[in-house]
């Protein structure tokens, strides 16, 4: 990622705090409507974790210009959510939604360039969260 695709998508993003409890929440309602498949995974109240969307995607879009420091978080939560039953068919189902969402919230701000900025982003660090669900488990690791 260059450093203009990580200032589109940091500026874009802090366009969306004010209104973060509802950038989650259409989230996980626009997930759920076109992915009924996958509301299983998650508990019955999701108020609680489109908060923690929303945090995580503070912490990882703050990041971006240090990408290497926080691959080992990406990396352990792609992880966890193996255990929850994520499959690699579901990222680009939250790649769709959070564009979806980005789009919805910023409207016109949602220009062309910053689309094709979160697409990057997103790719980018899909890609090492798939690499992260594919590696064997820790002990496994150190065996080797």
């Amino acid at each position: 990622m260059n450093h203009d695709t990580i200032t589109l998508v940091q500026k874009s993003f802090k366009d969306v705090v004010p209104v973060a409890d509802q950038v989650g929440a259409s989230f996980y309602a626009r997930l759920f409507e076109t992915h009924p498949e996958v509301r299983p995974m998650f508990a019955k109240d999701i108020r609680p974790q489109a908060k923690k969307l929303v945090q995580m995607l503070a912490m990882v879009v703050n990041g971006l210009h240090r990408l290497p420091a926080i691959q080992a978080e990406v990396a352990a939560l792609a992880r966890r959510h193996k255990n929850y039953g994520v499959a690699d068919a579901h990222y680009p189902v939250v790649g769709e939604t959070l564009i979806w969402t980005l789009q919805h919230h910023l409207g016109d701000a949602f220009t062309p360039q910053i689309k094709e900025a979160w697409l990057t982003a997103f790719a980018t660090l899909s890609g090492v969260m798939i690499d992260a669900m594919h590696e064997p488990p820790l002990a496994a690791r150190s065996r080797a």
